[in-house]
């Protein structure tokens, strides 16, 4: 065996090694999570007596007329003397000032085509919070979410309390006559924001920030890099906070939820969006998160690093399936089948993962036939990944295209 050889061997074993190691976390946290789920998240225990400190809830809206006073309208119930609800109005061509000014919200618009983006209305929100009298805590919401009662109280409290920033349990819901590829996409939502923030939350480990349901003290928000136009600007400011000294909670305990639109173009757009900028955020910040955390030893943002190379459960699946093809011609060229035989075994993980997730989390999203067809969907998706390689995405807010009609109303949180 040739030296040149034996390199090529080690560096095909290595690779087999780096796709086992997201393997290796989504299945720690979805096995946690399985057998742990009746138990009360670590986040959510408070000191009792306790009052929910000032806050106020920043929601950023760009053409949301739509659906925005149903969101207002599950935020101001929440709401005691002294709190507030800021609507930021960002470049909005529609009456989206006007409806949540109705609706009784606190308006402030903001129109500059050059920095158009959440992140930079976040910023525009915080500053006006600055400058007319700052809260205790901020909360963003979506304009296009609601929160169910008694959300904003815990959020607020857990923040306040750990003096950290705390996500709550974000779900989409498929609509009542969404077709298969939404409901497999809704299930993987459930996975990737619920069964895997819940199994890193028994460890008590930190979570990514998921854009919607956030809560900051004050002096944490007012100082973070708000004012960007990264498309997944949350999942960067999470990172942010983390490197900082401050990873993000998960309080299970606190739900806000949205539907998927059914509309095939803003299902595309959004789904586009999401898995770009994640493998993006990946490829550009993952080795170095690592090897900083390694460098100061930070525990927490070592598992948070770790948890956001995770990538999208459908280009996983693909990952794994397309290293299985290389490496079994491999093994069928040389006879080493070491390195198809640990791709095999990681593709079983991802499978242990996926059918624990639907069986204690998911059975009422997909029928156990349509969890069979997961591959397939996977497969489907390949055009998406070959259009994320041959252009680069607009960094941009580009409201989702959605129905007219109203939303479901927000669920209990699951059990």
């Amino acid at each position: 065996m040739t030296a040149s050889f034996m390199v090529l061997n080690l560096l095909i074993l290595l690779m087999s090694g780096m796709l086992c190691v997201p393997v290796f976390v989504l299945v720690l946290q979805v096995v946690t999570a399985s057998f742990t789920r009746n138990r009360p998240c670590r986040s959510a225990l408070l000191v009792p007596g306790h009052a929910t400190p000032r806050f106020a809830v920043i929601m950023p809206a760009h053409n949301e007329s739509q659906g925005i006073a149903r969101a207002i309208q599950s935020v101001l119930p929440q709401c005691q003397p002294g709190d507030r609800l800021v609507v930021v109005a960002d470049n909005c061509s529609d009456n989206t000032a006007a409806v949540a000014l109705a609706n009784g919200a606190e308006v402030i618009e903001c129109f500059d085509t050059n920095l158009r983006g959440k992140g930079y209305a976040l910023d525009f929100g915080v500053r006006h919070l600055a400058a007319s009298g700052p809260p205790e805590v901020v909360v963003v919401v979506d304009a296009d979410c609601e929160m169910t009662p008694g959300t904003l109280a815990t959020l607020t409290r857990n923040s306040f309390e750990h003096q950290r920033p705390v996500q709550a349990l974000y779900l989409m819901h498929s609509p009542p006559d969404a077709g298969f590829k939404t409901r497999i996409a809704e299930f993987a939502w459930v996975l990737k924001n619920y069964v895997r923030l819940l199994g890193y939350a028994r460890w008590g480990w930190p979570c990514q920030l998921m854009g919607t349901g956030m809560a900051f003290p004050w002096d944490q928000i007012r100082q973070a890099p708000l004012a960007t136009g990264h498309i997944v600007e949350d999942m960067q400011l999470g990172l942010d906070l983390a490197v900082a000294g401050s990873p993000p909670l998960f309080c299970a305990d606190a739900l806000v939820s949205s539907s998927f639109p059914s509309h095939v173009e803003g299902i595309q757009s959004q789904r586009t969006r999401w898995e770009h900028g994640h493998l993006s955020v990946i490829a550009a910040h993952g080795p170095r998160l690592i090897r900083q955390a390694l460098a100061r030893r930070q525990g927490a943002l070592m598992a948070m690093t770790l948890d956001l190379c995770v990538p999208p459960l459908a280009s996983l699946v693909l990952m794994l399936l397309v290293w299985i093809l290389l490496s079994g011609l491999w093994w069928w060229l040389t006879g080493w089948g070491t390195p198809v035989a640990v791709a095999m075994v990681a593709l079983m993980g991802v499978s242990l993962a996926v059918v624990l997730s639907w069986l204690g989390f998911a059975q009422h999203v997909i029928s156990a036939r349509e969890l069979l067809s997961v591959p397939v969907y996977a497969l489907g998706k390949v055009p998406l990944y070959l259009r994320l390689l041959l252009k680069k995405e607009r960094a941009e807010w580009v409201r989702t295209k959605r129905d007219t009609g109203s939303s479901q109303s927000p669920p209990s949180p699951p059990n």
